[in-house]
């Protein structure tokens, strides 16, 4: 029987990050004197010593750390004990302000041997995957002592066998196993560009809508390089947040609330001042609502 972890982050809800990676390690003492928390790919810091995580750990006395996994494929039929031993590992030296990865699969079986799909893979949405997603998500939950943050997917098909609506789904995760959603403005919109909504914004809006504000615990914001006509948004964190974001930025705060909320920009990094800039752009977004 599954136990629940309650919601037992304390964080500011009106905190601002930035994802650090590798080209800002030597702004590291900008970076965390102009943010609230910064976030890292925890499976960047697995490894047991080294100058990585020296790093963290220096940063770790700064500011705030939040750690965001992108390997433990909960939504598949079985959890890597080798991951997840990780992941305690790094939670217990860091002990990050949130811990989340995304409802996703990553992991199969070809016969008996188990393959990595080297992607975030879109799970069906029905009854087997959500009860599949639970059992990884408590036990990861119970693993670490702590709740776990799930992530929307950006996905560019529709699994066969879905019968449920994403955020139906992802709700009746979090109401049956605690968990919280670290809620992705991009990926949102992304799919709603890629389903060819005639307006991807209203269709972001109406998601938002309907989603339970208590479940959200975090923001992220992106963007998408620009696409040649007729060919898929692709979701690359390689370009500054655009307008159509920053507005489902506003309306999600303004429905949902102000919640800590983190700037991603994993690919054609820019300068560390553009960065900031983007983190205090979300700061000003959240005093206007506030205000």
């Amino acid at each position: 029987m599954m136990m629940k972890k309650e919601n037992t982050c304390d964080t500011r809800r009106d905190m601002v990050g930035v994802g650090l990676r590798d080209k800002h390690y030597g702004d590291m003492s900008r970076i965390c004197s102009s943010v609230d928390f910064v976030e890292v790919h925890a499976e960047n810091f697995f490894v047991e010593g080294g100058p990585a995580l020296y790093l963290l750990e220096r940063v770790r006395e700064r500011v705030p750390v939040s750690l965001h996994a992108t390997s433990l494929g909960l939504g598949g039929d079985r959890l890597t004990s080798t991951d997840l031993d990780d992941l305690e590992r790094l939670v217990n030296r860091i002990s990050p302000i949130l811990v989340s990865d995304h409802a996703c699969f990553s992991w199969t079986r070809h016969g008996s041997v188990l393959i990595h799909g080297g992607d975030l893979l879109p799970l069906a949405f029905n009854g087997h995957a959500l009860d599949a997603l639970c059992m990884n998500v408590d036990s990861v939950q119970q693993r670490l002592g702590r709740q776990l943050l799930i992530e929307n997917l950006s996905s560019y098909l529709t699994p066969p066998g879905t019968t449920m609506r994403e955020f139906e789904f992802l709700q009746k995760m979090c109401e049956r196993t605690g968990a919280g959603l670290l809620l992705d403005i991009n990926n949102l919109y992304v799919n709603a560009v890629n389903r060819n909504e005639s307006s991807p914004l209203t269709a972001v809006q109406a998601i938002l809508d309907g989603i339970t504000g208590k479940l959200v615990q975090e923001f992220h914001l992106a963007g998408s390089s620009p696409r040649q006509k007729g060919a898929l948004l692709v979701d690359d964190h390689g370009a500054e947040v655009p307008e159509a974001i920053w507005k489902a930025y506003r309306y999600a705060i303004s429905t949902i609330g102000v919640r800590p909320t983190l700037v991603e920009w994993d690919t054609q990094l820019p300068v560390c001042e553009v960065l900031l800039d983007q983190a205090n752009k979300a700061g000003n977004e959240m005093e206007m609502c506030n205000g």
